[in-house]
């Protein structure tokens, strides 16, 4: 007993060390992170001021670079490439250098002196706007910034880029590929509980990039069905899919692969059949999708929660993600359901659909009656 009590004190007291240790470590890291950040922006001013204003001339960055090496042997980090791409984060963030740095640093009007002028390295002064996620700015790589200042230029857009990749500690290619997907245009679209029930950030941005908040399934044609409206039920809707796998999942999303439906759940003697259960290869997770044929109803929330569980229960492998679950249905209130799916623990998505029956009506609306269409005849 003892000896359990001195091996459980010992692990706690490593654990305390090692936790303090790992913090100051990263602390210091992020002063470092800081502290070159601060030295690339003024790096890259001093660049900009330089050869925008003609003052140096062709391979004249090169040669600065090969002079550096020459001057502090084992120096990385500051190669032509790596000096252009100084210039670019200044000019991409021209606007968060203050009143100050701004007038001590024009390009003067007097190009006798404006090498003079612009010859020396001034200390750099960040005027930041309220809104602006600084400690986020502060906090990523200077790699993660130039993906971001080369690749988004709306300013609105780039916070955003910067606060996900503080938040998600995102690599490079993680953050590459989220901004070539555009996250941002589809981030709030669907009325999801993702960020709250997936611990991992970057997985729940992944899982949000995925769905869609409306899906076209213009491969489901009620009337081929020979079904009347009033008698149509989400099995109809769903053998339809069924007989149409393959364009579902092109129409759903990359990266799905069909397990089955109606899929059979068991526990305590209780039966589950989920509507469509799909895999996701990228989010690495089970994909249980609900199919209704109406509004949105809250009592759909609880039911799918029930299918996630038996599905993380009994059919998770241990190397996959906890299950996602998604709803679709004919309409839904988006603030309703992103109001009350957030007190459920299992990520969950609501979303809505359209058939060909559907676009019809809406083509019929834009076209004129049919009397008139018969004059015209």
């Amino acid at each position: 007993m003892d000896e359990q009590l001195r091996y459980s004190d010992l692990a706690n007291a490593v654990q305390v060390v090692k936790e303090a240790i790992l913090q100051s470590q990263q602390r210091a890291l992020g002063a470092i992170n800081q502290e070159q950040l601060v030295l690339y922006y003024a790096i890259g001013r001093y660049v900009s001021v330089n050869t925008r204003n003609k003052n140096w001339g062709k391979g004249f960055i090169e040669a600065v670079s090969e002079q550096l090496r020459k001057e502090l042997p084992g120096l990385k980090g500051f190669s032509a490439s790596s000096l252009r791409k100084m210039r670019t984060f200044f000019e991409g963030w021209r606007q968060l250098s203050d009143n100050s740095f701004v007038a001590t640093n024009e390009l003067p009007a007097d190009e006798q002196n404006s090498f003079v002028t612009t010859n020396e390295l001034s200390t750099v002064r960040f005027n930041i706007e309220a809104d602006f996620p600084i400690a986020a700015f502060m906090n990523i790589g200077f790699t993660h910034h130039y993906a971001i200042v080369s690749k988004v230029k709306d300013v609105e857009k780039r916070k955003f880029y910067i606060q996900f990749a503080a938040d998600t500690k995102a690599t490079v290619e993680d953050l590459e590929r989220m901004i070539d997907d555009d996250l941002y245009s589809h981030q709030g679209t669907l009325p999801n509980n993702f960020k709250k029930t997936i611990p991992d950030q970057l997985q729940a941005y992944r899982a949000i990039t995925m769905f869609k908040d409306e899906y076209l399934l213009d491969f489901i044609n009620v009337e081929e069905l020979f079904v009347r409206e009033k008698d149509r039920d989400e099995r109809m809707i769903e053998q339809s899919i069924i007989q149409n796998v393959k364009e579902f999942i092109m129409t759903f999303g990359k990266d799905f692969a069909f397990v089955g439906n109606q899929y059979h759940l068991e526990k305590y003697g209780v039966e589950e059949f989920p509507d469509l259960l799909f895999f996701n290869r990228e989010l690495a997770a089970l994909v249980c999708v609900e199919l209704k044929d109406g509004p949105f109803k809250t009592s759909y929330l609880g039911q799918l929660a029930a299918y996630l569980r038996l599905l993380d229960d009994e059919v998770r492998k241990p190397n996959e993600n906890p299950s996602i679950g998604i709803i679709l249905c004919k309409s839904a209130n988006k603030k309703f359901v992103e109001y009350v799916i957030q007190d459920y623990d299992k990520p969950m998505g609501v979303a809505t659909y359209k058939t060909t029956a559907d676009m019809n009506d809406r083509l019929r609306k834009l076209l004129p009656p049919v009397e008139d269409l018969e004059k015209l005849l």
